[in-house]
């Protein structure tokens, strides 16, 4: 019994590691976004908790994710990676308890006979026995007494946990990625639409120099400016063309599969009104939980638990060989008392000359942390300025959407006046051309300007994590 105590006493000792003591480092960026000048007034409060159905509320929109949530192919290898990460650490963790195995067989042996029983026959004072035997024991199952053992069950925990939030940002970029590719075939098309009614205005444009031409009312550079225009227009649909369709096709791959009709957008018009704004706040602590962020707590944890296995790879391993069963000559003397044994045999292993390998494990293992470190607060810096980037936009669109505007108005009105005195006589085709051109870019202008709003209000539902925020679990006291 006071072996037996002592074993359970060891098995107490073995909870402790020589793990350093994890403390979340300081984020190395300052405690708030920019403000003023191009950025936004930011609110106090804190970013709430939505779902990507609130940012984008365009029920198409909204089906290409839930299809894509069903059947991308990243998004599944991220899941298959959580699995795997799980099952190691499954393997891992059960490294703490001993492995009990069970055997059983015969022998059987022929030899001069002897005092005793067996069974058999034999032939000038020789014997065949057969012995029969049951047992079951563990083997070499290392006591962890110093750690080094849960030390690495902690770092596999970490990592499947840091796989975990891999996969929750894989999330965030895949919906964020579609809906960037849903508002690009919504320009697109919409850039079409504007080379479709150039072409046709500047046929029609053409047609009437042609005929003034063969009047003798215009000269033949007014023709050759007209047509000038409706090639820059036919080049531009060809060109539009191309783009939607390799636009569906970005869809398709995105999705994971085939895309109907019915939920592609038919024009950025359409499409950039019913994304709504998330509030970033002024907190610049919000970018703790983002996925990436806290994916990269988790490998710095991971490494910081690595260190308490190289440490405790200096000092001695124990481990302990059991095992209990029962033997006999007889197969129905087999489970009688007298025929039961048992034998335990601890051992302890101490390194003395390695040459420097667990030195230099250990140092490989600091090594790692600081890298990891490193990325952890490279993963907040980025995140900072990927948010500090997307605000600034967002506090500068408005003006220039507005400038835009005013300037697709002036042109149009430009054109229009151009035009008139064109037919009239008045002024000669050179100007009805510039106005040509210049009501053009403005209207592909706008297109543009539309897609960038629409899209900062995307990098602003990405960069600030989405609705995959969450905190980081507390580091456990080790």
């Amino acid at each position: 019994m006071k072996r037996v105590a002592s074993l359970f006493a060891l098995m107490a000792l073995a909870g402790c590691t020589l793990e350093p003591h994890y403390v979340r480092p300081a984020p190395a960026v300052p405690a708030s976004f920019p403000q003023g000048g191009a950025y936004p007034v930011q609110s106090e409060a804190m970013l709430p908790t939505v779902s990507y159905r609130d940012i984008f509320r365009d029920p198409r929109l909204q089906s290409l994710v839930e299809q894509a949530l069903a059947s991308n192919q990243d998004l599944r290898q991220a899941l298959a990676n959580i699995q795997a990460a799980r099952a190691l650490y499954r393997v891992q963790r059960a490294q703490l308890l001993p492995a009990i195995d069970a055997s059983g067989g015969a022998t059987v042996r022929r030899g001069t006979a002897q005092n005793g029983g067996g069974t058999g026959s034999g032939q000038s004072g020789r014997e065949t026995v057969t012995t029969y035997d049951v047992q079951g024991g563990t083997t070499a199952w290392e006591i962890d007494l110093f750690g080094r053992v849960r030390s690495l069950s902690h770092a596999a925990f970490d990592q499947y946990l840091a796989t975990q939030a891999a996969a929750r940002a894989t999330r965030l970029t895949l919906v964020a990625d579609i809906a960037n590719a849903w508002l690009q075939l919504a320009a697109d098309r919409s850039l079409l639409l504007i080379a479709q009614d150039t072409e046709k205005s500047a046929q029609a444009t053409v047609e009437l120099t042609q005929a003034r031409l063969n009047g003798g009312v215009a000269p033949r550079t007014d023709l050759r400016q007209a047509q000038t225009v409706l090639a820059t227009a036919q080049a531009d649909r060809a060109r539009q063309a191309t783009y939607v369709a390799q636009d569906i096709n970005a869809l398709q791959l995105l999705v994971g599969g085939q895309v109907a009709s019915a939920p592609l957008p038919g024009a950025i018009e359409d499409a950039d009104g019913k994304l709504a704004e998330l509030p970033a706040g002024i907190d610049s602590a919000i970018l703790l939980r983002r996925p990436d962020v806290v994916e990269a707590e988790y490998q710095l944890r991971a490494a910081n638990a690595r260190i308490g296995a190289a440490r405790a790879a200096f000092l001695p391993r124990i481990s302990l060989t059991a095992v209990a069963g029962v033997a006999s000559t007889a197969l129905s003397n087999l489970f009688t008392a007298g025929a039961f044994s048992w034998t335990v045999a601890p051992s302890a292993t101490l390194p003395i000359f390695d040459w420097g390998a667990n030195a230099g494990n250990l140092a490989y293992s600091r090594a790692q942390r600081e890298a990891s470190l490193a990325a952890y607060q490279k993963a907040i810096q980025t995140a900072f300025r990927e948010v500090s980037d997307a605000l600034a936009r967002r506090g500068t669109i408005d003006a220039e959407m507005q400038a835009d505007q005013l300037n697709a108005t002036a042109a149009e009105d430009t054109l229009t006046l151009e035009t008139a005195r064109y037919r009239q006589g008045i002024d000669p085709y050179l100007g009805t051309l510039d106005a040509q051109r210049n009501f053009y870019n403005a209207r592909r202008t706008q297109v543009n300007i539309r897609l960038t709003r629409a899209r900062n209000l995307v990098d602003l539902y990405q960069t600030l994590g989405g609705d995959q925020l969450v905190e980081a679990m507390p580091a456990p006291s080790r």
